[in-house]
């Protein structure tokens, strides 16, 4: 993850973004978005900072969503052709619960209208994610779409960039919310949201600096609640190796 920017409360995230987007480098990388941030804009911002885009496309682009359903539904019945499809598969297995990733990227928009397809700054292709979860005898199946800038030349770099992005919203929000009950907090007055957010991801990374811990994050942030000497020592570690000065000076 490259930044962070607060946002002023809920329905302003896009503005956020584009906000972010201002002062990011973004020469060599890949940015990624959830469908929010599917906006010619965005794309447009990411491409002027000198990066590649993997953006998710749902039914808010409902043009763009239905005619790239369409097209690789059409291509699964009749074949794609001469357009040359990438394909990569990945397998889960955990606890009875098996999980199929197939992605499949294909470099070549010519197919989509012109309109369409000169709306987004450098587009290059299109991807589809195929999820199957079996648990038992319980089998789903879910399908996602995405559009990608012409750096995105692989399915490989598709594949990691969607991982990745899964990656942030499942570890850190996941954790975030066993850890701290993140999803529970009714905080939501002036900057007090973003403040207790802040003062979240410190604890946590506070937390996570204790490489030698034998207790999990959660057993460690209760430990440093009814513990005062542990508190002060990861305190005091969290802010040596920020080369600060001694917060608790001992007397």
């Amino acid at each position: 993850m490259s930044g962070a920017e607060g946002t002023c409360g809920k329905g302003h995230e896009l503005a956020g973004l584009k906000d972010l987007l201002d002062v990011l480098i973004l020469k060599g990388c890949i940015a990624t978005t959830d469908a929010l941030g599917c906006q010619t804009e965005i794309a447009q911002k990411i491409v002027d900072q000198g990066g590649d885009y993997v953006l998710q496309v749902k039914d808010n682009q409902k043009n763009l969503a239905t005619a790239i359903r369409e097209f690789f539904e059409e291509g699964d019945k009749a074949g794609f052709g001469r357009v040359n499809v990438q394909r990569v598969e990945e397998l889960e297995k955990d606890h009875g619960r098996i999980d199929t990733r197939r992605y499949t990227w294909i470099s070549d928009v010519s197919w989509m209208d012109k309109p369409m397809r000169e709306a987004w700054k450098n587009l290059g292709g299109v991807g589809r994610i195929e999820s199957i979860r079996e648990i038992g005898d319980a089998v789903s199946v879910e399908h996602r779409y995405a559009i990608g800038s012409r750096g995105v030349k692989t399915v490989a770099m598709f594949a990691n960039a969607s991982r990745n992005h899964w990656g942030i919203e499942n570890g850190l929000h996941w954790t975030l919310d066993v850890v701290f009950r993140e999803d529970h907090c009714r905080v939501r007055k002036g900057h007090a949201a973003r403040n207790f957010s802040v003062l979240r991801k410190f604890a946590l990374a506070t937390l996570r600096q204790e490489e030698d811990a034998k207790m999990g994050l959660r057993r460690r942030r209760v430990h440093a609640d009814r513990h005062p000497e542990y508190r002060e020592s990861l305190i005091r570690r969290a802010f040596s190796q920020n080369g600060s000065e001694d917060p608790m000076p001992s007397v």
